[in-house]
């Protein structure tokens, strides 16, 4: 399986995991773009934590702009990180 966008790279990442997922309660927002940067929004902090992310089937990786790293999963619709579940925005 290929990797879709390592970090830092100028590729565009098409997957169906683009677009802003959500805590149930919405008070956590991830926003994954096209250009491989994520933005996170906690409460009313809206650039509460950014940087590059890279995914590998439906798994995604995270590299903070701070240096720290994170992942997660897709399952089933569902958005699993860091003991949290988001669920994708529909508009």
């Amino acid at each position: 399986m290929e990797r879709i966008k390592p970090f830092n790279s100028n590729t565009t990442i098409t997957t169906p995991y683009l677009g802003v997922w959500v805590t149930r309660d919405g008070f956590i927002r991830h926003e994954f773009l096209p250009n491989g940067r994520y933005v996170e929004a906690r409460g009313d902090n809206r650039n509460a934590f950014a940087g590059y992310y890279s995914v590998l089937g439906n798994h995604v990786e995270y590299l903070d702009d701070t240096g720290f790293t994170a992942e997660g999963d897709f399952i089933d619709g569902a958005f699993y990180h860091a003991g949290m579940v988001f669920y994708k925005e529909t508009t």
